[in-house]
C-alpha cells in the first residue's frame, strides 16, 4: 500500500473525538498519525494501519486503495514482452 507523508487516511473506525481523518506524519515499520479532530498524534504499526484504512485522501483525490493497480500504457496481462514477436 502506497501511504506518503502529507497524506490523509480515513480509517473504517472513529476516534474517540468522532474524527476518521488522520494525516499521515511519519511513515516507515511504523506510521506517525495525527488526528484532524483533536490533533492527537499517535504512533501504529504498518500492518494495523494497512487493515484499517479505508480511503487514502492524496492531493483532494480520494485512492481506494484495495483496488486492484492499473497496468501501464501500452499493457495488457496477456502481452508477452514488448518488442519481441512471437513465431
Amino acid at each position: 500500500m502506497d501511504i506518503r507523508v502529507g497524506d490523509v487516511v480515513r480509517l473504517k473506525k472513529q476516534h474517540p473525538c468522532g474524527s476518521r481523518e488522520w494525516q499521515i506524519e511519519r511513515v516507515g515499520a511504523d506510521f506517525r498519525m495525527k488526528c484532524l479532530g483533536c490533533m492527537r498524534e499517535v504512533m501504529i504499526p504498518r500492518e494495523k494501519l494497512e487493515k484499517r484504512v479505508r480511503r487514502i485522501i492524496r492531493d483532494g483525490q480520494e485512492i481506494n486503495p484495495n483496488a486492484p493497480a492499473a497496468m501501464p500504457a501500452g499493457e495488457t496481462s496477456g502481452s508477452v514482452s514488448a518488442g519481441k514477436e512471437q513465431p
